[in-house]
């Protein structure tokens, strides 16, 4: 039988992951810190599959040797998900999103090429914040012409230009499905530690002979997801506003975009890269394929959570956001027969079924942006 690591094991996709290996019939072993942010000053993990007996648990860290050479040894592939996840943090956590993300993926690749072990394939979660701002065209002058705009700097923030301009002609363009060829323009330390990652992963994979894929996943959400952090999980934090009836600010104008894939449909695209033959190096996205506006999505929530205050836009930015990202998935459709099968409405059913289980949360929000504005980071 064989057996998966996952680091980062007992996070929401790590669960719903081992889940689904278990019923494959794989062993999985589940590596966690249990980080404060995500889990809790006091954390405890519920899932129906840690009953498992295929399934154990380890408690340790990606940044620790000792703790690695544990976790490998006698496991047949790695699935990569432990990392720091928060953009607006990462800006000024900068020093700790290195050590978290880049430098423990550094040591396990070390430690396999130090240790005696069987794996033969290693999978990144990645992100799609890795683009930057992904892919546009202008439908005024170039609209057959993919452009790849850089980073929106303070200067065009402050001025409320939200969206990028065309090189050639000066209009607004507009967002098109961004492929896994699109041009690699980070946009935070965050996203810049991810495509380290897979740098890492890519060169010192090949060198040991171990087949690597890389996810880009788009924005995560479903039951599970952290409702502790304050720094990532939009849908969390703002469930947590509207349950305790709180305004929910939405940045810029509101009509910024995000391509939301269910923690489901995101499991299946791991357990498909697991059991097929991909090459000894593959790049996948991972989403739905479609761009929702934060305005939509959050009064969606709202109205599905029974929220009495309508959503409103603050004008307010933070550095490192991008505008838009949306995924082509036609890559991943074509070599994984990955199908997205959770609508954003009845993944949003799922997950608020599930919110109105769990204890009401601090919120945090306000204090998290306090930080970004004494940083001068949000504006």
């Amino acid at each position: 039988m064989k057996t998966i690591l996952i680091t980062g094991g007992l996070g929401f996709i790590g669960l719903n992951l081992a889940e689904q290996l278990v019923g494959t019939g794989v062993r999985v072993r589940l590596l966690d810190n249990l980080s404060a942010q995500i889990h809790g000053a006091l954390p405890v993990v519920s899932h129906r599959v840690l009953g498992s007996a295929s399934v154990e648990v380890m408690r340790g860290d990606v940044s620790a040797r000792a703790d690695l050479v544990r976790a490998i040894a006698e496991v047949d592939a790695i699935v990569h998900l432990a990392a720091e996840t928060g953009t607006a943090q990462s800006m000024y956590e900068i020093a700790h999103y290195n050590q978290v993300n880049v430098q423990a993926t550094a040591l396990l690749l070390d430690v396999l090429q130090r240790e005696k072990h069987a794996v033969r394939k290693i999978l990144l979660a990645s992100s799609r914040s890795v683009y930057g701002e992904g892919a546009f065209v202008c439908r005024s002058c170039s609209p057959e012409t993919m452009r790849y705009p850089d980073s929106r700097m303070r200067g065009q923030l402050a001025a409320h230009q939200w969206d990028p301009l065309c090189p050639a002609c000066g209009a607004a363009m507009s967002p098109v499905a961004t492929p896994e060829h699109a041009r690699i323009y980070p946009a935070s330390i965050y996203a810049a530690t991810k495509f380290a990652q897979e740098e890492l992963i890519r060169i010192g994979a090949q060198a040991q002979g171990i087949a690597s894929v890389v996810l880009r996943l788009q924005n995560v959400y479903g039951e599970g997801q952290s409702l502790n952090n304050p720094y990532t999980g939009i849908l969390s934090i703002f469930s947590t506003r509207i349950r305790q009836n709180k305004t929910l600010p939405i940045f810029e104008d509101g009509l910024e975009s995000r391509d939301f894939v269910h923690v489901s449909d995101v499991a299946r695209a791991f357990v498909a890269a697991l059991n097929r033959d991909v090459g000894l190096f593959e790049v996948f996205n991972v989403g739905a394929g479609e761009a929702v506006t934060v305005m939509d999505v959050a009064t969606k929530l709202s109205s599905k959570l029974g929220g009495t205050i309508a959503p409103h836009t603050t004008a307010e930015y933070r550095l490192g956001d991008i505008r838009h990202c949306y995924a082509d998935i036609s890559h991943t459709e074509r070599a994984l027969g990955y199908r997205p099968q959770v609508g954003i409405d009845d993944g949003l059913d799922r997950f608020v079924s599930w919110v109105r289980t769990q204890p009401l949360p601090e919120d945090r929000l306000d204090q998290a942006n306090d930080e970004l504005r004494r940083r001068k980071l949000m504006a």
